[in-house]
């Protein structure tokens, strides 16, 4: 059996795990970690950032984009709560992210000796931040760790997981075995669950779908299931394109809250319902709801007629099947007008639409749309077509300010031959502008757009309409984005008006390096996009 230390036994059970890259940055304490990779660069790369946050975020980003594992490396204690903002994303937004960080030595953690980047309890720290995360203590270890920490990230709810070693145990050396990760599988559908949430489509009259990010992989089955039964497909953040935009049945959210009004049977498929039961803040009288969640504790939390704990994709197509026989009414004819209008009033939403509607057409078909929490963000959750599952980028229910721009980083990485746009707002593109030199050192060609309105742009407005004026810590004091991002060596321009973007960003996906365009916005015209977001009660 052949002998390897600690890091090269990760390392290995990384690229078993089809693991093609890690980011992060090297420090004393994952030095033998680092090693490894290098050892392995022939197999498994590594991009390394200038901040951990982005290290973080890069791959969540990839991840996200693909559904195969992320996995970032820091080093402990100020390493690792840098990044503890991309955990929360991953947490919240369902990503399957490994995060690989180091301790202090074996034989003083716990002891507060007050050791370089030591923490009282980093590993709680870490378990409060992830789906598990756990502890190689002996080389003889990390096989068995390494494969529980996969399935655990990859298995049910896909969620991060976090492998802490301490500095001299990466180095440790001893027999090594390769042990196969093996997800658990899905459960299986309940078929008197589907029978019963058969018979309440049966009985629905105006019946809707609402995906979310447990759909990505199951399109195919939900739009069947939409035909089956005449129900449009509704979806926010994370479900956008698991049925693409043009297809007849899909409504964004302005046009499903009209619907919502009518409505007499939810359907939900791996999603929360945030908008039905947080957003739209009340329920037409009658509702009955079904289910479709890999994650049984969602039906505790909130509880459905039907409830069915299996794979949306599996789950989904025996649903289906059960409706065999099932005449759908026609609504062709509602779907389109119902869909006509809602684009019609979102369009009274701007800058923003004028400016979301040029990037659409610049940004080709399977290109990726990363948000940002901005003003242009928001606005896009409604107002940016998508057409394929992954291809919009969100963080979820978190909104971290600033995640943005590092996140398409990871998403280009993961997806080299594919657009990727990303869109933010001056406040939180500067929590990350150190990485346009990332960007540059491995030519991650990302288009960065800014859309610079010298504010934090909700909290300015919260502060001058609720607040009657009283800004405080809102109003920001810029640099030249354009010189800013020369300085970097990234090719950089500044868009006046919406067709001056669409040009921008069509010259710059076709260069095929770092991009950066500043679109300035007067302080204070942007429309709000809360009606739409956040719509009053219905009466």
């Amino acid at each position: 059996m052949e002998t390897k230390n600690t890091a090269r036994v990760m390392v290995d059970a990384l690229i078993a795990q089809g693991v093609d890259t890690v980011f992060g940055i090297p420090g004393a304490h994952t030095y033998d970690f680092s090693d490894a990779l290098y050892k392995a660069r022939n197999q498994i790369r590594m991009i390394h950032t200038r901040h951990e946050q982005a290290a973080g975020y890069m791959a969540y980003g990839y991840a996200k984009s693909t559904g195969r594992p992320g996995v970032f490396t820091v080093v402990p204690g100020p390493g690792v709560l840098n990044a503890g903002a991309a955990l929360c994303t991953a947490y919240g937004a369902n990503a399957p992210v490994m995060c690989i960080t180091g301790n202090i030595m074996s034989h003083l953690i716990g002891q507060g000796r007050g050791q370089l980047h030591e923490l009282p309890d980093q590993l709680a720290l870490l378990r409060g931040l992830t789906k598990w995360s756990g502890r190689i203590d002996h080389v003889t270890e990390a096989s068995g760790v390494m494969a529980e920490a996969y399935e655990k990230m990859m298995g049910g709810r896909r969620r991060p997981v976090a492998v802490e070693v301490p500095w001299d145990v990466f180095g440790q050396t001893g027999p090594a075995t390769p042990v196969v990760p093996k997800p658990a599988p899905a459960p299986i559908p309940d078929p008197a669950r589907i029978a019963e949430a058969a018979a309440l489509v049966g009985q629905a009259k105006r019946p809707m779908i609402m995906v979310g990010g447990g759909a990505v992989d199951a399109g195919a089955e939900v739009l069947a299931l939409a035909r089956a039964i005449g129900a449009p497909v509704v979806s926010h953040r994370s479900g956008k394109g698991v049925v693409s935009d043009d297809e007849p049945c899909a409504f964004d959210l302005i046009a499903g809250y009209d619907w919502w009004k009518e409505c007499d049977l939810l359907i939900g498929i791996g999603s929360r319902l945030e908008l039905q039961f947080m957003r739209w803040r009340w329920k037409p009288a009658g509702l009955k709801t079904i289910r479709i969640d890999i994650d049984p504790t969602e039906m505790v939390r909130l509880k459905p007629d039907v409830g069915v704990v299996a794979d949306a994709a599996e789950a989904t197509r025996a649903l289906t099947a059960a409706l065999a026989g099932l005449a759908p009414p026609d609504r062709s004819g509602e779907f389109s007008a119902r869909r006509a209008e809602a684009r019609a009033r979102m369009q009274a939403v701007q800058p923003q639409m004028a400016y979301l509607d040029a990037i659409r057409r610049a940004l080709p078909r399977g290109g990726f749309f990363v948000e940002e929490v901005s003003q242009m963000g928001f606005t896009a959750r409604f107002g940016f077509p998508v057409y394929a599952p992954r291809q919009y980028v969100t963080c979820g229910y978190q909104d971290n300010l600033g995640f943005g721009f590092n996140t398409a980083l990871g998403v280009k990485v993961a997806n080299p031959d594919k657009a990727v746009v990303s869109v933010s707002g001056d406040g939180g593109f500067m929590f990350g502008v150190q990485e346009l030199a990332t960007a540059v050192q491995h030519n991650i060609a990302v288009v960065a757009i800014v859309f610079n309105n010298n504010a934090f742009g909700n909290v300015r407005r919260d502060q001058a309409t609720v607040y009657e004026g009283r800004l405080i810590g809102s109003d920001l004091t810029n640099p030249d984005f354009v010189a800013l991002g020369k300085s970097f060596g990234v090719a950089s321009e500044r868009a006046d008006s919406p067709a001056a973007l669409e040009e921008a960003v069509k010259q710059a996906l076709a260069s095929g390096r770092p991009a950066l365009i500043e679109v300035p916005v007067e302080t204070g015209s942007e429309t709000s996009p809360w009606t739409f977001l956040h719509p009053a009660p219905h009466g």
